[in-house]
């Protein structure tokens, strides 16, 4: 079966400084991108951002990758979305297992409360080893990769497609942050966002330690939009390159990398 043509998206961290949100969706929407993500942590909920993102562009998608649910259950999420007065049809939710001991079995049982709480919305599950690639191509509507080489997303690619069809139905997307930083400081702001995951717990250290990557060398460290271009072609296995900019939370840097990686 023929894939579908790869999308291109763009993520930030969330809590990203109302006054950049809406300038920054509509620069992605006038570039090609189809959706805006931006992720989940304690400091700042990243439905929160997509609300702000909504004011600056209507018609591109929005996605939060990914909320912990052992931090936020579903009915969390639902009461967070009716606030925000969200549109459920723009939504992507992507959710994860958090510090929770027994990952893959978690996951397995939250996905009937998702669906009850998220009617109508496409929910996608933070997946790094094989099980749980395994587990997001049968249960959830995409899986959702993090901090991954062109050929191990190839890899974690295959485990979401077996899921897939041990469940009888076609893969779904399959998306993946890349950080992404472009300029003469590049290489150094690549460095130090990977570092800070490297030892964030013991999931992303085992992680690190199976891609077996020199560090800072995990994603995209452009010198310029042709660069860029060529080394996020490299990731072929995925149907959605989510562009995770690294770049100064400010209007003018943001854009400025937006357009670098906006898709051709």
């Amino acid at each position: 079966m023929t894939r579908p043509a790869q999308q291109r998206a763009f993520g930030v961290a969330a809590g990203l400084p109302e006054e950049v949100c809406a300038p920054l969706a509509a620069a992605c929407e006038e570039s090609g991108y189809t959706s805006i993500w931006a992720n989940d942590h304690p400091m700042a909920k990243g439905l929160d951002t997509l609300a702000e993102f909504a004011k600056g562009a209507e018609g591109i998608e929005l996605g939060v990758a990914v909320i912990a649910l052992d931090r936020q259950g579903p009915e969390v999420i639902a009461a967070d979305i009716a606030r925000l007065g969200l549109d459920p049809s723009r939504l992507w939710i992507g959710v994860g297992a958090g510090f929770s001991k027994k990952p893959l079995t978690f996951m397995t049982e939250q996905i009937g409360e998702l669906r009850d709480k998220l009617p109508g919305i496409r929910i996608v599950m933070a997946a790094m080893g094989p099980k749980m690639c395994a587990l997001a191509g049968s249960e959830y509507d995409g899986a959702f990769f993090n901090w991954m080489t062109p050929d191990f997303a190839a890899g974690a690619r295959i485990k979401v497609e077996e899921g897939a069809a041990e469940a009888g139905h076609a893969t779904p997307p399959v998306f993946g942050y890349v950080r992404t930083a472009v300029g003469p400081d590049a290489a150094e702001r690549l460095a130090k966002e990977e570092s800070f995951y490297r030892d964030l717990h013991d999931g992303y250290r085992n992680h690190f330690a199976r891609l077996g990557e020199p560090e800072g060398t995990v994603g995209v460290a452009a010198s310029d939009s042709a660069d860029c271009q060529q080394k996020l072609a490299a990731y072929e296995g995925l149907d959605v390159v989510v562009v995770r900019g690294l770049a100064s939370a400010r209007v003018e840097p943001m854009v400025e990398l937006a357009r670098a990686a906006a898709p051709a």
